[in-house]
């Protein structure tokens, strides 16, 4: 495409497709906040993000006014809480989340992740401690997300972490009844977690970060839908390569806007420039949804035969635009394909095209997992801990990254509405074969890593 025709197609996607910079993540290092008294600790943490993030939403809104494109999230990741609040228990742990929630509201900020452990190869006391107060501080607290890493393609999957999860995922939805479990939509169990993931509720800043780095997540499916829908009307005698080649520059084009975003507000505030995630994000919105993508690539019914194929084509087209437009990709870059978060997914799960296993061998190649899936509230924490299992073991396996965040709805049974609200939108109540792995799943201990795992 000549230059012109990039200028003016990016114009296009600012003007008419309403293209917009998903989330302006800041991860701050916390490790210098750790004390043995709670309440120092505290007043450490919320004096450091004050001082670090408290100009993060003007420079937003400074660099958004700039150039035209919104900034729809700003958001803050930081150091793994397990690590930060060693040697505390639950109650204090609670507290720090109290606080970094505090913290968040008087930076403006949407939501704040890191109130996380890495316990793949298995639980110190402190990230047990960690997993036993989510109950409490994913009901007690608004912008506080939490993430679990429980799997590696090095370590293997942490059996004994999912079971202990899929009884604490149990409690979350207990505590947030009257909101549909809406607890657990702020916690996401993964294998082979990125340490520079700027969206929730999976961000976190990891080891190898610098003190204050600036990640960004672009989106855009309903650019890259209308992309296809515009080529589709061309005229032209067209092949999957044609559409895959579409994507790719969509893609492209998207990632440049992206980082140009990040490092400004970088330069503005001070922090160094990560990455941009290219994953597309959809949101409840129709017209922002993966789904609608798969629907203009010719899918009739989402979660029927092809469905698969598809998804694969765009998260692949979408990666390589992405890497030919930035040397600074990062995140997770791809596809999420989060049944509440997207309309036209939920839509296919209500119809039953889209089952629990076909949604799980989707997520063998796109970016993520099983996403924002809503189950019976009365579910089994083995249950739970065998789905999370069999998502983990495809990143284990494929040394890739997935992740499960999935919703026990208290009180519903499959084919019940669960609604979130806002961007976590609502999903279809989804069956799930309960029972069926228990004695599997309380044997417990680590399933071992694959062979993959050996390449040094």
């Amino acid at each position: 495409m000549p230059a012109k025709e990039h200028i003016l197609a990016t114009v296009r996607m600012l003007q008419e497709e309403h293209l917009d910079v998903r989330a302006v993540t800041l991860g701050v290092d916390l490790c210098d906040c750790a004390d043995r008294d709670p309440e120092r600790m505290c007043r450490l943490i919320r004096d450091k993000i004050l001082r670090k993030a408290g100009n993060l939403v003007s420079a937003c809104e400074q660099v958004s006014r700039k150039y035209g494109i919104p900034v729809v999230n700003r958001r803050l990741a930081v150091s793994p809480v397990a690590n930060i609040a060693a040697g505390h228990g639950p109650e204090e742990m609670l507290r720090v989340a109290q606080a970094l929630d505090s913290a968040a509201g008087e930076a403006g900020v949407d939501f704040v992740g890191g109130f996380s452990a890495m316990v793949q190869k298995g639980l110190t006391d402190s990230e047990r401690t960690l997993i036993d107060a989510l109950p409490q501080v994913l009901s007690g607290t608004t912008r506080v997300c939490a993430s679990v890493n429980a799997a590696s393609s090095r370590a293997g999957i942490n059996v004994d972490a999912l079971l202990l999860l899929g009884e604490r995922i149990l409690e979350t939805a207990a505590l947030t009844t009257d909101r549909d479990g809406f607890g657990c939509c702020k916690l996401v169990v993964f294998a082979n977690i990125p340490e520079d993931n700027p969206f929730m509720a999976g961000g976190f800043k990891g080891q190898g970060e610098p003190e204050t780095v600036i990640n960004v997540g672009v989106s855009g499916p309903g650019v890259v839908k209308r992309a296809i829908e515009r080529l589709r009307q061309s005229g032209v005698k067209l092949t999957l390569a044609d559409i895959a080649e579409e994507i790719k520059n969509t893609s492209f084009r998207v990632t440049r806007t992206g980082e140009l975003i990040g490092r400004e507000v970088a330069r503005l505030i001070g922090a160094e420039f990560g990455i941009v995630d290219l994953s597309l994000a959809p949101t409840p919105e129709v017209g922002d949804s993966v789904g609608e993508i798969l629907q203009a690539m010719g899918i009739g019914r989402i979660g029927g035969p092809g469905s698969t194929a598809a998804l694969a084509m765009l998260t692949d087209a979408v990666k390589k635009g992405g890497t030919f437009a930035s040397s600074s990709v990062g995140g997770l870059s791809g596809a999420f394909i989060p049944v509440a978060e997207d309309s036209a997914l939920s839509t296919a799960a209500a119809e039953g095209s889209l089952t629990l296993e076909k949604l799980e061998a989707m997520t063998s190649v796109c970016s993520v997992g099983l996403d924002m899936v809503a189950v019976p509230g009365d579910v089994s924490p083995e249950t739970l801990a065998a789905i999370m299992a069999d998502e983990l073991a495809i990143g284990v396996v494929n040394r890739k990254t997935t992740a499960v965040r999935i919703i026990p709805v208290p009180g519903k049974k499959p084919g019940d509405m669960a609604v979130f609200g806002g961007l976590f939108g609502q999903a279809p109540v989804m069956r799930v074969q309960d029972g069926a792995s228990a004695p599997f799943i309380r044997t417990g201990g680590r399933i071992p890593a694959p062979l993959q795992s050996l390449t040094n």
